[in-house]
């Protein structure tokens, strides 16, 4: 299986071809098609790299994307287009953007999520396990903090957190979500699902939801110390998605929970 990466000198870009050329991959029978970005310095670059990322899909089976949302969803449309699979781990994306995944996907295989993490996507199950046991009197809070160059707040994976609380409260987090926390903003709510947001230094990513009730209290939380986690559940979905129907996957079904 051939592994293409979009914005390959980027952050996450450069994780992932580290993971990938690590060698750990080979019993997997992955392997580097090459990379593409819109700066290319390193004339010395020892893979495919190009500027076309027209180049890139032809040559690969999987492209992984760890981008922009503008990025995404022309990645989205070449999918389409070459009928390869596309691994989306792009934070930021609305609800408008979602439609055109599920619109590409009609012709290919997307996999979608804004946490690649293992140990994420197991505190998603867990945090829509407590919204749904717990009452509506326990109050739901979301505390994220990410690194100081994060251009979007809250994070993509504290908005899943958000909708995993809402879903499990047999609602939508466009009717819970509570964003607004400045000024005089009166008493909290019953049912909101509130936001916290900080940012700074190098974090690569903290996530706790709390569940508030009288007397007591209970957190959920997962907490990642390096970006390679990213790359090896982006890869992990590559491998799951070979000879899967054309449709628009999570990474919950890419581990059945």
């Amino acid at each position: 299986m051939k592994i293409g990466i979009v914005g390959c000198n980027g952050r996450v870009g450069k994780t992932i071809i580290s993971e990938l050329t690590s060698g750990d991959w080979n019993i997997h029978d992955l392997e580097l098609a090459g990379g593409s970005a819109r700066n290319i310095t390193d004339e010395d670059t020892d893979f495919f790299i190009t500027d076309n990322e027209d180049e890139l899909f032809e040559k690969s089976d999987v492209i992984i994307d760890f981008t922009l949302p503008e990025g995404t969803l022309n990645h989205a449309k070449l999918a389409s287009k070459h009928k390869k699979t596309l691994i989306v781990g792009t934070t930021g994306l609305t609800k408008e953007d979602e439609a055109i995944l599920q619109e590409a996907a009609e012709e290919t295989v997307i996999i979608y999520a804004a946490n690649m993490s293992v140990g994420v996507n197991l505190l998603l199950a867990l945090v829509e396990q407590a919204a749904a046991r717990l009452a509506p009197d326990w109050d739901i809070e979301i505390f994220e903090s990410h690194h100081k160059y994060k251009v979007d707040a809250p994070s993509g994976t504290a908005l899943a957190i958000g909708r995993a609380a809402a879903t499990g409260r047999g609602n939508s987090l466009e009717n819970l979500a509570d964003y607004n926390r400045h000024g005089q903003i009166g008493a909290r709510e019953k049912g909101k699902i509130g936001f916290s947001v900080a940012r700074g230094g190098d974090v690569v990513g903290e996530h706790t939801t709390f569940f508030y009730g009288e007397g007591e209290r209970i957190e959920l939380s997962h907490i990642a110390t390096n970006r390679s986690l990213f790359a090896k559940g982006a890869l992990r979905a590559a491998i799951w998605s070979e000879n899967k129907e054309a449709g628009l996957y999570s990474m919950r079904d890419v581990l059945d929970i």
